[in-house]
C-alpha cells in the first residue's frame, strides 16, 4: 500500500516542492499597483519578479525594482546608487554633477538636489510618473535589504508582454 502511495503521489509531491521553492527563492508574480510608473507600466499589470538575480550582480541605475515598504510592494526606477549624490534641474538627471543620458519616458521632474550622498547599501528610486509618485523624494533612500527584486517581464495584459525598461 505505501510502495503503491509512493510511486503514485511521490512525483507530484516533488513537483509541488520545486514550484514552492522556485516562487519562494527565484521568481514570483507581482502586480503594478497604482499609476506611478505610468507610462512604462500601468496599474494592475501582472509582472515576473526575478528575486535571484541580484544575489549575483548589482542593482543598476534605471532597473525597476520591487520594494517592501512597510509590507507594501511597490515598483520604483532605480536613479541614484550608494556613494552618489544626484540633482534634478531643468527635467535632466545630474549624478555627482555629470549630466547623465538615458532612454526611458518619464513625465517631468521638479527641480531638487540632494543634500548628502546616498548612504553604502542605499538608492534612490522614483516612479515614472514623476507627478503623482510617492518616492524617494518622500520616504527617502532605500536600504538595500528592502528590494525584494527585480521587475522584469510583463505578463498581463498579454497585449504589453514582454520586457520592460
Amino acid at each position: 500500500m505505501m510502495k503503491k502511495f509512493c510511486k503514485e503521489f511521490l512525483p507530484y509531491i516533488i513537483i509541488l516542492i520545486v514550484v514552492l521553492l522556485i516562487k519562494l527563492y527565484v521568481f514570483s508574480l507581482v502586480r503594478v499597483n497604482g499609476p506611478s510608473m505610468e507610462t512604462t507600466l500601468l496599474n494592475n499589470d501582472i509582472m515576473i519578479l526575478d528575486k535571484i538575480s541580484y544575489k549575483f550582480s548589482e542593482v543598476k541605475r534605471f532597473d525597476i525594482v520591487v520594494i517592501d515598504l512597510n509590507d507594501e510592494l511597490i515598483i520604483k526606477r532605480v536613479v541614484g546608487l550608494p556613494g552618489e549624490k544626484i540633482k534634478y534641474k531643468d527635467n535632466k538627471l545630474y549624478i555627482n554633477d555629470k549630466l547623465i543620458d538615458y532612454n526611458f519616458k518619464h513625465s517631468y521632474t521638479d527641480d531638487f538636489e540632494l543634500d548628502e550622498v546616498i548612504p553604502s547599501d542605499c538608492y534612490y528610486v522614483l516612479g515614472d510618473n514623476r507627478l503623482n509618485s510617492s518616492d524617494s523624494r518622500i520616504f527617502g533612500v532605500v536600504h538595500r535589504n528592502k528590494i525584494k527584486g527585480k521587475a522584469v517581464y510583463t505578463l498581463f495584459p498579454f497585449s504589453r508582454f514582454g520586457n520592460k525598461k
